[in-house]
């Protein structure tokens, strides 16, 4: 039967976990690190054995919320898509699923475990007691041309294209840390329009910049109106073979130059001329709708939970359900709105498939 062994974490080899076929960015050194200071959490990184070999790495965090103690890979609030396992192709990943259990439940003291591993299927999951929720994401191939790529949005969305180039509107990378408060200014714009307020603060912009700028896995865009002004800024996130729109905002009175449209297509040439195969558009059903216009297939994965008794479980389900109504009314508060707008919306976090073999 394949164990888990967790490695010291300065002795762990980063740059061979990296090589993995099936590695996704949200679990290199810089992003587990980006997250353990944002969440207060401890990284785990373990090795996967059979029979004394190495056949694969699980990456996850542990953290304690009102004195339980639980492993994500990763957890909802982390502003992180997805994690789990990395493995030689012969693994079969239930087994690896399986193994996790007992390392979370037994050697890791936990009481709760959540992972969303990007190549797993429900029915992995489902087999070994694992209750699931399905994550939604749109996919765009870049192994496509520009043209065929161009050619698939629809044709209001190329319009939009066209239109911020005619009218002037250029896109600039950034590398500087004022884009920190240029993007959350106006990520405040959005929510508001929603009766809301973000999930995360400035500070996890910034923490996220200091962290992943250096790598060159990180980029960050301004959309700049013909006077030289920001009116909308965009994150994405990458490695390998898959690209992840990470979050964008923008200025409500400059919405007509449409300069979320060419900063996505900036974005999206950026990485296909960087070798990445895949534009992972995030978001779930509310952001379905906007997202499609821009013509990516419809993919899901799982995402598996499963507490070692049962009224832990019931406690995340309350938790999870108090911050939703929290939000909601520090956005009222804030904004004096009876309601929402429905007319705007805002990716921030997001899921792949399934179906993206590694």
């Amino acid at each position: 039967m394949m164990n888990f062994c967790r490695i010291a974490t300065h002795e762990v080899d980063w740059e061979r976990l990296d090589r993995f076929d099936d590695r996704v960015v949200f679990q290199t050194r810089e992003w587990v690190t980006f997250v353990a200071e944002s969440q207060r959490a401890i990284p785990v990184i373990a090795s996967l054995c059979d029979s004394g070999n190495i056949v694969g790495y699980f990456t996850g965090l542990v953290f304690s919320r009102m004195g339980v103690r639980v492993l994500g890979s990763p957890f909802p609030g982390w502003t992180t898509h997805y994690m789990g396992f990395n493995l030689q192709p012969h693994v079969r990943r239930w087994e690896a699923l399986r193994a996790l259990e007992t390392f979370a439940f037994r050697d890791l003291k936990c009481l709760h475990l959540e992972i969303s591993d990007l190549f797993s299927s429900e029915e992995e999951g489902a087999s070994l007691g694992f209750t699931y929720e399905l994550s939604h994401t749109l996919v765009t191939d870049l192994t496509q041309s520009e043209e065929n790529i161009f050619g698939s949005m629809t044709g209001a969305c190329r319009r939009c294209i066209r239109k911020a180039e005619k009218s002037g509107v250029r896109i600039a990378e950034a590398r500087d840390e004022d884009f920190a408060e240029d993007y959350y200014e106006q990520l405040r714009q959005v929510f508001g329009r929603q009766s809301r307020v973000p999930t995360y603060g400035l500070d996890r912009v910034k923490q996220l910049l200091r962290h992943m700028l250096p790598t060159g896995h990180l980029l960050l865009l301004r959309a700049l109106d013909p006077q030289g002004m920001c009116i909308a800024t965009s994150i994405y996130v990458a490695l390998n073979k898959i690209a992840v729109f990470w979050g964008n905002a923008s200025l409500r009175h400059s919405q007509y130059f449409r300069p979320n449209e060419l900063l996505n297509w900036h974005a999206m040439r950026y990485w296909k001329q960087r070798g990445l195969q895949v534009f992972d558009w995030g978001g779930g059903a509310h952001y379905g709708h906007y997202k499609a216009k821009y013509g990516g297939r419809p993919l899901s994965y799982p995402t598996f939970r499963k507490s070692r008794f049962a009224f832990v479980g019931s406690l995340r389900t309350v938790a999870n359900v108090l911050f939703k109504l929290n939000q909601r009314l520090l956005g009222w508060l804030q904004t004096g709105d009876n309601g929402p707008n429905r007319n705007t919306s805002l990716n921030s976090s997001g899921v792949l498939s399934k179906t993206l073999k590694p």
